[in-house]
């Protein structure tokens, strides 16, 4: 097996005295998409944010392309080649859609590559470019999370992180955002994806990961999963 792009080695992370994330192990192969799933508030958005350096760990090791970024600062982490798209969108409610989008090139070293990127993701997500000069604000939640997405393709990366893209979203929303993360995978992009709507990963997971009190307690396809009655039944109700 060739060296993951991503690798979790014993990670412990949380908030001021409370620890979320214990001694989490995750290894993710380049051009993977691997899902994690579980109950709210087990660690699952905690588990991005130390990847990503929002927070920082309190021991274990994040490995980047093989390279250790434990303890880095996130404007460090991303310029390494990691985009992390949280949850909600995060949008400028008063900035324009193309506002909002040059955003995800704001660092020096994507900025002068800018036009060109921006005409890839107005190419990929024809409803973003046709909504281009619109503000934020005007948007609809499926358009606000597809621009969110583009704004994380903004700028070269190694892999990405997506926090609950399906959020509060309807079923129509949902169909068309999930359709977008099925083209990046096939474009052969790495994805570690937080989801809870277990229905809409089937066609996209390499693997899918539990967590539970901050560490995973079941992993294996999609299709196990789906046919465990007791991972069914405790983490992910009537699929």
């Amino acid at each position: 097996m060739s060296e993951p792009m991503l690798q979790v080695a014993g990670l412990r992370a949380g908030y001021a005295e409370a620890t979320v994330i214990r001694g989490l192990d995750l290894a993710v192969g380049a051009g993977e998409v691997v899902v994690l799933i579980g109950p709210n508030g087990h660690g699952k958005t905690t588990l991005l944010r130390a990847i990503s350096g929002i927070i920082r760990p309190a021991a274990g090791q994040v490995l980047l392309g093989g390279k250790d970024v434990t303890g880095w600062p996130a404007e460090r982490i991303a310029t390494g080649g990691l985009v992390h798209v949280p949850q909600g969108d995060g949008l400028f409610a008063e900035m324009t859609v193309e506002e909002n989008l040059l955003m995800g090139a704001f660092p020096r070293s994507s900025w002068r590559s800018r036009r060109k990127e921006l005409a890839g993701v107005y190419e990929r997500f024809p409803v973003v470019a046709a909504r281009a000069a619109q503000r934020g604000r005007t948007l609809s939640g499926g358009e606000r999370r597809l621009v969110a997405l583009g704004r994380a393709l903004m700028r070269p990366s190694r892999i990405m992180l997506i926090d609950e893209p399906s959020l509060g979203l309807a079923p129509v929303a949902i169909d068309t955002v999930y359709e977008a993360i099925a083209e990046l995978k096939a474009s052969g992009a790495t994805i570690v994806l937080v989801e809870e709507n277990f229905t809409h990963i089937g066609g996209i997971a390499d693997a899918v990961h539990v967590l539970e009190t901050g560490t995973i307690v079941a992993s294996g396809p999609y299709a196990e999963l789906a046919s465990d009655p007791a991972i069914v039944q405790t983490y992910l109700g009537s699929l």
